[in-house]
Parts: C-alpha cells; sequence; structure tokens
C-alpha cells in the first residue's frame, strides 16, 4: 500500500511525524509545490479510535461548517491498510514554547475554538461520541488489550484495566451537556498564527461529536495546567476556563473526562 503512495506522491520527500498517539502511522510530504500529511492504518482494527474513514467525514463536515481544518485530497485502501491524505494547515501548535508574553493569548485562543465548536447545532451533527458510546469503547479497548496501562497519568499509575473501569462506573456522571466536541481539544491539535495568536487550524479531529462540553474542557485545562511541555501551568488553565465562559464548570465532570482518556 505505502508502495503504491509512494509512487502516487513521487515527487514529495516522505518524513515520518512522531508526535501524537492516534494509533495511525503519519507522514509529512513535502513537495515543490505541496506540503501534505498522510495518516496509514491497517484496515482491519479492534478500536474506532483508528477509524480514518470517520476522522476524513468530520474534516469534511467541520469545513463546510467555517472551521479551519485541513482539507481531504484523497482518501482509499486496499486489502490490508487505509489512508487519508490531506493538505498541511499553516500555523504553529499550541502545544510549542511559546513566549511567555503570548501565552495568556494562546490559552484564550484555545477558550474560543472551545466555545466556537460547542455553539455549534447538535442537531446537525451526525457523529455520536455520547457517553454511553465512549463507555462502549472503552470496555472494548480494556478487553482488547489498547489501553497504555505503562503511559497513565501519576495519580492512576500501576492501575489495571479493570480498576480504571470499576472507578469510570463508580463516577459515571448523572447528566450529559451534550455540544458538538472536539474529542481531543489538546494544545497539540490547536494550530495558531505566531504572530497574532489567531486559530488558523484544527487537526486530529477523529473523536469529534455529540458529547458532554466537559469532555473538551477536561483535556484542554489538563495540559494547559502542565508548566512543562505543553509550557503553560495552573494560570493558564484558569483564563482559558474564565475566557470560556458560559455555565459553571463541574469538577467532577472534569476529573471523570480526564479518566475517560486514559482509555484512549
Amino acid at each position: 500500500m505505502k508502495s503504491s503512495l509512494h509512487r502516487k506522491y513521487l515527487h514529495h520527500r516522505w518524513s515520518p511525524v512522531t508526535e501524537g498517539d492516534s494509533g495511525a502511522s503519519v507522514y509529512r510530504l513535502t513537495g515543490p509545490q505541496s506540503e501534505l500529511y498522510v495518516k496509514i492504518a491497517p484496515r482491519v482494527l479492534d478500536s474506532s479510535a483508528f477509524d480514518l474513514v470517520g476522522e476524513a467525514d468530520r474534516l469534511e463536515w467541520l469545513a463546510r461548517h467555517g472551521i479551519p481544518v485541513p482539507r481531504v485530497v484523497e482518501r482509499g485502501g486496499d486489502d490490508t491498510s487505509v489512508w487519508v491524505v490531506t493538505e498541511a494547515v499553516p500555523g504553529v501548535s499550541a502545544a510549542e514554547e511559546w513566549p511567555e508574553h503570548q501565552r495568556l493569548a494562546v490559552a484564550e485562543a484555545m477558550a474560543r475554538i472551545a466555545r466556537f465548536l460547542h455553539s455549534m447545532p447538535v442537531a446537525e451533527c451526525p457523529f455520536d461520541r455520547s457517553l454511553s458510546v465512549a463507555m462502549d469503547e472503552a470496555r472494548h479497548n480494556v478487553d482488547a488489550g489498547l489501553v497504555d496501562l505503562e503511559n497513565l497519568d501519576e495519580a492512576r499509575r500501576g492501575w489495571s484495566g479493570t480498576e480504571l473501569l470499576a472507578e469510570l462506573d463508580r463516577t459515571w456522571p448523572e447528566t450529559e451537556d451534550t455540544v458538538v466536541c472536539h474529542g481531543d481539544l489538546c494544545p497539540n491539535n490547536v494550530l495558531l498564527d505566531p504572530r497574532t495568536c489567531e486559530i488558523t487550524g484544527v487537526i486530529d479531529v477523529g473523536r469529534l461529536g455529540l458529547a458532554d462540553r466537559h469532555a473538551d474542557l477536561a483535556l484542554a485545562t489538563r495540559e494547559l495546567e502542565i508548566k512543562e511541555d505543553p509550557w503553560f501551568g495552573p494560570e493558564y488553565a484558569r483564563r482559558f476556563l474564565a475566557q470560556y465562559g458560559g455555565p459553571g464548570v463541574d469538577k467532577d465532570k472534569l476529573a471523570f473526562y480526564q479518566l475517560l482518556d486514559e482509555f484512549f
């Protein structure tokens, strides 16, 4: 499969991209007139987290609704693999080591894209990432051995998949405040203009869909609280939430959705 794509993009230089943990193989294709990205995954997988067809559908849906995302150049596959080719989008990742005088602006930009997504009409979103769907996937991923138990948050180091699921069941929220969620709203999935800190692109949207807004807020605040890589700290997480505004934040839900992210 890769050889057929190589022939098609013969005049591009292929470079592996090691950032991120989507599970797919990602390559940057640099050519004389374009820069592209290719994601490649096995056709048969035990987790919908690797659903490249679904990610391409989400990219096209977001583009139709005015969200800056990579344009899908092509999608394809063969007997063993599927792939999606997208155009590169300009900008610098929000997870880069931004100068201190720009960091508040970066946190505020992330809040704006969260608020924009969450304000989109729920009835127009065809993608379901509700808690029942996500919980079914979480249980499946534990059974299939797909949860990286060596890379859990520090508070859960050493936990088994069974223990993680038991904690999920114990803390399951009673209600869902359903909006259109990115699903993995971390700084490395948001691109910004390095001068103005305005949003230039949103990437890795394979988990986008209808979900509780805390699913996005939980991951954004968790990452922004980290002082080293992505180089922010608790004050920036607070600024993110202040800029996001809206109804109050449920701290128990934030903790729940940070726990749920361990399964993906």
